[in-house]
């Protein structure tokens, strides 16, 4: 890997977004006033997430649904030599940029940043530190960390495997033969509300029980339809 200037592409795969995308991107504004791009994929949205997007991006995607499947559609189009996929819930820190352009000057092949979640109740921050060190530990992230890649590696690899749910773990498990991912500690902030809505003991103990099942070989399509099956029960 030969170290040159950062040309960042910011893939944000979204699904019924109409209600926050327009707050998500005026966020990422002074990474394109910098030069670097931003790619918005929908996945389909019955509502006007696309056309709300069109104004604050520099392309918008319509792909097929599944995160998977999104993100691999940006990165197909993008034009940096970094992809960071983000969620469109989550927010970069003020120093991503200088943070990344340090990472572009390694000879890392990827990396994630630190977490946060919105809400200030103490079991929050207290989940988000087991989520840092877990992830430093296994070299394991998760969507919610901002995970970045050089394109290079993401193309040598095939990309995301297009599977229901996993998807961030599956790959992080191929990109480890390449380097351990370059931990960025100024964390990215995503939003609880799904820890909140379900309750963060219930959330916890869920993701664990999935990703047991997933070590252990089930397939991500069973792990998608408990996952869902979960939710649905919490929310009644």
């Amino acid at each position: 890997m030969v170290s040159e200037p950062l040309s960042l592409s910011v893939i944000v795969p979204v699904w019924k977004e109409a209600g926050a995308i327009v707050e998500t991107l005026q966020a990422l504004q002074p990474l394109r006033g910098s030069g670097h791009e931003v790619i918005v994929v929908d996945g389909g949205s019955p509502d006007r997430t696309a056309e709300l997007a069109r104004p604050w991006c520099d392309r918008v995607v319509v792909s097929g649904k599944g995160r998977a499947v999104q993100m691999n559609a940006g990165a197909a189009v993008a034009a940096g030599n970094v992809l960071l996929f983000l969620h469109a819930d989550t927010r970069l820190p003020e120093s991503a940029l200088a943070e990344l352009e340090q990472f572009s000057r390694t000879r890392f092949g990827w990396g994630r940043f630190d977490v946060a979640l919105s809400a200030h109740r103490p079991i929050f921050r207290i989940i988000a530190w087991f989520m840092n060190c877990r992830s430093r530990l296994t070299g394991i992230c998760t969507g919610d960390q901002g995970m970045f890649v050089r394109r290079d590696v993401f193309e040598a690899l095939g990309g995301f495997r297009e599977i229901p749910l996993m998807e961030d773990v599956e790959i992080s498990g191929r990109l480890r033969l390449v380097s351990r991912p370059w931990c960025i500690t100024d964390p990215v902030v995503t939003d609880s509300r799904r820890w909140e809505q379900n309750g963060p003991w219930r959330t916890i103990l869920l993701m664990w029980r999935l990703r047991w099942r997933y070590w252990r070989g089930e397939s991500p399509e069973s792990l998608a339809k408990a996952y869902r099956s979960d939710v649905r029960n919490a929310s009644e």
